[in-house]
């Protein structure tokens, strides 16, 4: 073993030793040396919030103790990749390197790239294994559905006990109450309500799902309030990779098969299942139109909004529209960092089209707030909601609609804007249109004592909707519209189950969305 390099296993967004196969691969072979790196560069992306980091703190902390139980430390560096790796070969000797693929932002593809550089030049192997049903080097979908079966089937993997190389203890490794408390990320709002990272969170999240709490997931999760305890709550554990995919497609088609013939739980299950389906589908258009995160995908629909309204925009990032439950979204957002699908899609919907501003600056708000931002779906979704793939149905969602449908009483905007629970049932999603005699009976004054409206959304997203069906009708953004399908629609293959009525419903980085 003495000539054997050293097996570097690079944790990225895989924060877990359970069905990890690059550790797996790297204790098989050798000593290990488990890095996490803190990249100056990535933390200074517009995408980037502390939350994020806060939530990858608590995991790698869970992550630390299991790898303790494989007898492996982790070794947290902050620093350039390449020169890390260049450091640590120096400290311990020849090294391979492991992880999984990563289909994250811009930085993250162009850092990849010099971390392949480095390893070509350094005559370093470097082994990436698939953690989604993502497929690299992709032309078309056709038997992409047959892959990502395969995939989630396999075996989970088991990593075996390993032991460090000698001298990792050389190595500038940060201990953990440097980097508990870190100060990272361009988004500097706390989140005080957000769920906790980690492994232990993500399997208790998860079984309090199927004791309980995800029987009446199918008919929830479209309500924002019922939604954030009938929702799975996955996302932020399979965006930072607390818990594999294939573990929990696997612990969801075991519980299918026990409640076998109790119909509400055989829904939600099979819901859940096809949404697991939608987050990988959506991840692959990221890898394989990796300028989807910067450029509107769809040629004809390039340009259509440029003015910037930085006025509209503040007031939709602040949550100060007049409209109640957009503004109620946000609110929630900022103190939670997370939302149901209907209203993602509807804040977005609403400021592409109730507002007309361009979808990247609501993107990158967006992707600060989400505690569970996954690049390769947020981007698609942002696009998709914003009318701008040429491939979809033209879906607007109208706020009052919505609150009309999924918060009839007002609830959620009662708990988020509580200037407004004093209201009428009402007029609780119309504060504007109260009538004088009980604005002085309540002495609620609009715009005193709550927004109006920043903007007529109606007239602007009738106007865009308009704007956006007769560009998509050309012979060229029809040709355009076919190859774009051909490219980043999956086709059917081997056993799927069966979708939602529309990809446009897939939502971003949640596996829980609803028929609308």
């Amino acid at each position: 073993m003495a000539n054997t390099p050293v097996q570097v296993v690079w944790f990225k967004r895989d924060l877990r030793t359970h069905d990890h196969s690059p550790l797996a691969k790297a204790c098989a072979a050798g000593a290990v040396l488990p890095l996490y790196v803190i990249e100056p560069g990535l933390w200074g992306e517009p995408d980037s919030a502390q939350r994020h980091w806060d939530f990858i703190a608590e995991s790698l902390g869970d992550l630390c103790d299991d790898l303790a139980g494989l007898g492996l430390p982790l070794c947290v560096v902050e620093g350039e990749v390449t020169e890390v790796l260049a450091h640590v070969a120096t400290t311990v000797g020849p090294i391979e390197l492991h992880s999984h693929q990563e289909t994250g932002n811009a930085w993250t593809f162009a850092r990849d790239r010099r971390v392949a550089g480095w390893c070509r030049e350094h005559r370093v192997a470097w082994h990436q294994a698939r953690q989604q049903g993502v497929v690299r080097g992709l032309g078309q979908r056709r038997g992409w559905v047959a892959q990502w079966e395969a995939l989630v089937e396999a075996p989970l993997a088991s990593p075996s006990p390993a032991s460090p190389p000698d001298g990792w203890k050389d190595l500038p490794s940060l201990p953990p109450a440097r980097w508990r408390q870190r100060t990272l990320g361009v988004g500097r709002e706390s989140c005080p309500g957000r769920q906790p990272g980690g492994r232990r969170a993500g399997l208790a999240t998860w079984r309090s799902f199927l004791a309980g709490r995800g029987e009446r997931f199918h008919r929830d999760i479209g309500s924002p309030e019922r939604a954030r305890n009938a929702g799975s709550r996955l996302s932020p554990h399979l965006a930072w990779g607390t818990l594999s995919l294939r573990e929990v497609v696997q612990d969801l088609r075991q519980a299918r098969s026990e409640r076998r013939g109790q119909d509400e739980w055989g829904r939600a299950l099979a819901a859940l299942e096809s949404r697991l389906h939608w987050h990988c589908h959506f991840i692959q258009k990221l890898e394989s139109q990796p300028d989807l995160e910067h450029r509107t995908l769809h040629p004809a629909l390039q340009g259509l909004r440029e003015d910037p309204h930085p006025e509209r925009l503040a007031a939709w990032c602040e949550g100060r529209t007049g409209v109640p439950l957009v503004d109620a979204g946000m609110a929630a957002l900022r103190e939670t960092g997370w939302l149901n699908f209907r209203m993602r899609a509807m804040l977005v919907s609403f400021a592409t089209f109730g507002l007309g501003l361009p979808w990247r600056e609501p993107a990158l708000h967006l992707a600060r707030l989400f505690v569970d931002y996954e690049p390769g779906i947020h981007y698609s979704q942002m696009q998709m909601q914003a009318g701008l793939t040429g491939t979809n149905a033209l879906r607007v969602y109208n706020p009052l609609k919505q609150a009309e449908e999924r918060d009839p009483q007002g609830r959620f905007v009662m708990r988020w804007l509580p200037a407004l629970a004093r209201l009428p049932e009402a007029w609780r999603q119309r504060p504007w249109a109260l009538p004088a005699a009980e604005r002085a009976e309540l002495g609620f004054v609009p715009g005193r004592d709550y927004p109006l409206p920043v903007h007529d959304f109606e007239a602007e997203a009738r106007r865009w909707k308009r704007t956006i069906h007769e560009a998509r009708q050309t012979p060229e953004a029809r040709r355009d519209s076919d190859v774009l399908l051909e490219r980043l629609s999956s086709r059917r293959g081997t056993r799927r189950p069966a979708p939602p009525p529309s990809p446009q419903l897939s939502l971003f980085s949640e596996p829980d969305q609803e028929t609308p």
